[in-house]
């Protein structure tokens, strides 16, 4: 029998971005969300660390050492870039560390390297952001090391709010978080970021937008952008300010 159906004809052609995810990320679902259907996420865990999330978590996770092991395991299915998916671990040693991080994965093998905090800087020169609001489900010690990384950057952080969780971020539900966007919005900001990979963000990206009228920039966004922006690849899902300059 011969084959005639373009049914036949594929799979489409797969291409790789290798995730460097926290032991305790639990929204893999919403990667998937951000990207075209060719491109396949590819994980590797950090090893698991009894310690509530905080400046020590954010420490372990991000030593270097572990994120070298997690590439090498990761080169195997060929990714086109290896991003480190974790705010609080790529910006708790301020612009300096976010570099040598974003470093050591290429020395590890990685053809490129993208981390949450480096498409956040990547994110505030596109825009040509200098005032911002920032969320975070963190503890305050850990919040202030985020407005310390943007202050690196030259961003004021005009208004902070955080949750003060421990652990168990994923299980926030969109109205916490919305509500929490809107307590931080404040006429001198030009745009507002939620930090955390694992705070759920992308339903509510699109409605925050049209109701504030300005951007609204998400852990996940920034990073999955940033990685299809080096493979040439469109981007997907909510931030239409934010599409603008990680677009193709």
């Amino acid at each position: 029998m011969e084959l005639t159906g373009t049914e036949y004809d594929g799979p489409l052609a797969q291409r790789g971005i290798g995730v460097i995810a926290p032991f305790d990320l639990a929204l893999e679902r919403e990667l998937w969300r951000w990207a075209p259907l060719e491109v396949s996420f590819h994980l590797a865990r950090t090893p698991f660390e009894p310690v509530p999330v905080s400046l020590e978590m954010a420490q372990r996770v991000s030593d270097v050492a572990v994120l070298q092991a997690a590439t090498r395991e990761l080169l195997g299915v060929e990714p086109e870039v290896v991003a480190y998916l974790c705010s609080s671990g790529s910006f708790v040693h301020g612009r300096e560390g976010e570099v040598a991080l974003g470093d050591a994965i290429r020395a590890a093998g990685a053809p490129d390297a993208v981390t949450s905090s480096g498409a956040l800087a990547e994110a505030v020169t596109a825009l040509g952001l200098r005032h911002v609001s920032v969320i975070t489900p963190y503890d305050q010690p850990l919040t202030e090391r985020l407005v310390g990384f943007l202050g690196e950057l030259g961003v004021e952080v005009v208004t902070a709010q955080h949750l003060g969780l421990g652990g168990g971020i994923w299980r926030v539900n969109y109205r916490t978080v919305a509500e929490l966007v809107c307590a931080a919005d404040d006429p001198a900001s030009e745009a507002l970021f939620v930090s955390c990979t694992n705070l759920p963000t992308y339903d509510i990206i699109g409605p925050l937008e049209r109701d504030l009228g300005k951007p609204v920039l998400t852990a996940n966004q920034l990073t999955v952008w940033a990685c299809l922006a080096r493979m040439g690849l469109p981007t997907t899902g909510p931030g239409r300010w934010l599409r603008e300059v990680f677009g193709p």
